[in-house]
């Protein structure tokens, strides 16, 4: 009997994978989910803050943009130790690994949150919210007194 080119003879190997290359595949797995866990937790954190960010300055643009359509002044309550603002009825409670510090005049402020207060004028009474992330870098978002103005800029953390 002869065999063919497409013919298997008795030495030929079974169809599949062996015990070794099966741990090799695996083992490179392990590595690449070890490598990239860390990355995207950060990458998700990061993601994070900077809705956080946005959250805060579109909170205040619309106190002022009330303030001055309805006629009548605005507060939006910091309260630091939660983590928490609020205009009227709505709530924007901050991710936790943020720390929120507060400078406002005191003449508005409540207890021991802070206020800012937008008038129907346009202006405020001013103020700075830093948001940090501890061994990253940090935001601070600026209310302007005269014009009422909502500013932000990043710098880093010492």
């Amino acid at each position: 009997m002869m065999l063919g080119l497409g013919d298997k003879g008795a030495s030929a190997r079974p169809a599949g994978f062996t015990l070794v290359e099966l741990m090799a595949a695996m083992v490179i797995a392990a590595m690449l989910l070890a490598a990239t866990v860390p990355a995207s937790v950060r990458f998700y954190e990061s993601i994070q803050y900077r809705q956080a960010v946005r959250d805060v300055i579109n909170l205040l643009g619309s106190a002022r943009y009330l303030a001055v359509n309805s006629g009548s002044a605005q507060d939006v309550i910091i309260d630091p130790r939660s983590g928490q603002l609020q205009l009227n009825d709505e709530r924007r409670q901050l991710p936790d690994g943020i720390n929120l510090v507060v400078r406002t005049a005191q003449e508005v402020n409540r207890d021991d949150k802070g206020v800012i207060r937008f008038y129907p004028e346009g202006g405020s009474s001013g103020g700075d919210l830093d948001l940090e992330r501890p061994g990253a870098d940090a935001t601070r978002v600026s209310v302007d007194w005269l014009m009422g103005g909502v500013s932000h800029a990043r710098y880093a953390l010492d």
